[in-house]
C-alpha cells in the first residue's frame, strides 16, 4: 500500500498550487483521505479531509476559503487545491487515509511533499 504525494514546490505569496496524492495497492474509495502539514519543531497538523463518497469535506480554519480538497475515486487520488498561498503555509504536506474523519484514525501515510511560499 502506497500513498504518493506530489505537486509541492517553491512559489511566491498569492500563488496557487495543487497537490496530488495517488494511492496504490488497495482501494481507498470507502476511506477518508486527508492532508496534514508539518513545519520543523512543530507537530503535524490536520489541514483538510474528505469522505469516501466525496460529499463531506473538512477544512481547518486557517486555510478555509483558500484551500479545497477533492478526490477522484476512479483514480484513487485526492487533491488539495491551494490558492492565495501565504508564507505561513510553508510546510511539508502529507497525505493520509483512514476509516473515519478523525485525524487520529488516519493510518496510511504518504511520504510528504514540500511547499515553500516566499514573501
Amino acid at each position: 500500500v502506497q500513498l504518493q504525494a506530489s505537486g509541492g514546490g517553491l512559489v511566491s505569496a498569492g500563488s496557487s498550487l495543487r497537490l496530488s496524492c495517488a494511492a496504490s495497492g488497495r482501494s481507498f474509495s470507502n476511506y477518508y483521505m486527508g492532508w496534514f502539514r508539518q513545519t520543523p519543531g512543530k507537530e503535524r497538523s490536520f489541514v483538510a479531509g474528505i469522505s469516501g463518497s466525496g460529499r463531506n469535506t473538512y477544512i481547518t480554519d486557517s486555510v478555509k476559503g483558500r484551500f479545497t480538497i477533492s478526490r477522484d475515486r476512479a483514480k484513487n487520488t485526492v487533491y488539495l487545491q491551494m490558492n492565495s498561498l501565504k508564507p505561513e503555509d510553508t510546510a511539508v504536506y502529507y497525505c493520509a487515509a483512514g476509516p473515519t474523519y478523525r485525524a487520529v484514525d488516519y493510518s496510511y501515510w504518504g511520504q510528504g511533499t514540500l511547499v515553500t511560499v516566499s514573501s
